[in-house]
């Protein structure tokens, strides 16, 4: 397949956003429920404090890798029609400018409040992030990719090994107050990072998070490969597993850090990206199991939208009008379960309107 759209990438996005639009509190309410609000499944949807890996911290760097994926075949799409290589790499900046500026009005932006305006976010990060990996993939081919994705990998973790923070010289160099990248931070950036002492969208991310992007492109250039669609899947699992292997390997010399986006994490949520791609793409692509599979297209081919109006639209208060009174006719232990739920509705049936209108948020 050298174009077009895969199904499988599609819905692997939504089944991550789904996380992000209800999926993390819904499965803490089902946890709450039964018992257990506190144990080990619900730990994995909440974000790790800084050390460690749970569920929940897979969600970014799985939708950054995705973004990764998608653009071999959005490239490729561009060039048959007849767009230069100029023009592509015209198309790559301004969608990494868009993303950014759209990240700094969810920051606020618009409130006009310069001096407490946040920098960094989530959308800064996947634009530059993206844009980094997409002009690579532009400028390099396949085999130099790799290279690079390793350089990208391992550089900023190197650099932070080599150099620690001035301010807290005898720090470990992956905390919050030995690492380079979020000295820069609170130093360069002061009033404007999230927390004190760093920003978990920061400098350090910058500097390493167009590896996960990176490793997306590649896992996109096997699926455009001339392999079968069998022995695609079969790559991305395995690649996978020993990236995963790799990064485990690491993480006691440079342990797993999302904030840092450390070589191990890279590793380890990028080798998880690849075997959930394969999978997806081996159930849904090659061998056609598409029940259920619209659900979740729904939220991926919105995805933009969702984030975005999830910080404009109290869909709390929304949900509420539409299903309160039914959800007070359940137990009173159901209700979070079932309020979660008509949140996670409410979301899905306007993505679901806008996909039937064929409405779709793209930059």
């Amino acid at each position: 397949m050298k174009a077009g759209r895969l199904l499988s990438l599609d819905v692997l996005r939504g089944f991550d956003m789904l996380f992000i639009m209800g999926g993390c509190p819904l499965a803490l309410a089902l946890c709450a429920a039964f018992g257990a609000p506190d144990g080990a499944l619900a730990r994995q949807f909440r974000h790790v404090p800084w050390e460690g890996l749970a569920f929940k911290d897979m969600i970014f760097p799985l939708f950054l890798f995705i973004a990764g994926a998608s653009f071999p075949f959005s490239a490729a799409k561009r060039l048959a029609q007849g767009a230069t290589r100029a023009a592509l790499v015209g198309h790559v900046l301004r969608r990494g400018v868009a993303l950014a500026v759209l990240g700094l009005c969810y920051n606020g932006l618009l409130a006009f409040d310069f001096a407490h305006l946040r920098v960094f976010g989530v959308l800064q990060l996947i634009g530059f992030a993206w844009t980094v990996a997409a002009l690579l993939a532009i400028g390099f081919e396949r085999r130099a990719r790799l290279v690079l994705a390793l350089a990208l990998l391992l550089g900023p973790s190197a650099l932070f090994w080599l150099v620690g923070a001035p301010d807290f010289p005898d720090a470990a160099p992956f905390t919050p107050e030995g690492n380079l990248g979020c000295w820069v931070d609170r130093t360069l950036w002061g009033g404007h990072i999230l927390q004190p002492r760093f920003d978990p969208e920061g400098t350090a991310g910058l500097l390493a998070s167009p590896a996960t992007a990176l490793l997306g492109v590649l896992a996109g250039d096997v699926l455009r490969s001339s392999l079968s669609g069998a022995r695609k899947a079969a790559a991305l699992f395995l690649s996978g597993a020993l990236l995963v292997v790799a990064g485990l390997a690491l993480s006691p010399v440079v342990p797993v850090v999302k904030a840092l986006w450390s070589a191990s994490f890279v590793l380890v949520t990028g080798g998880c990206s690849a075997m959930l791609l394969g999978a997806f793409y081996f159930a849904l692509d090659v061998k056609g199991w598409r029940r259920g599979a619209m659900f979740f297209r729904v939220i991926g081919m919105n995805a933009l939208t969702i984030y975005l109006a999830q910080h404009v639209v109290d869909f709390g208060k929304v949900s509420a009008f539409l299903w309160g009174g039914a959800v007070r006719l359940l137990p009173p232990d159901g209700r979070p379960v079932g309020m979660a739920l008509a949140y996670l509705a409410t979301c899905w049936l306007l993505l679901y309107f806008l996909y039937r209108k064929g409405i779709f948020l793209k930059v």
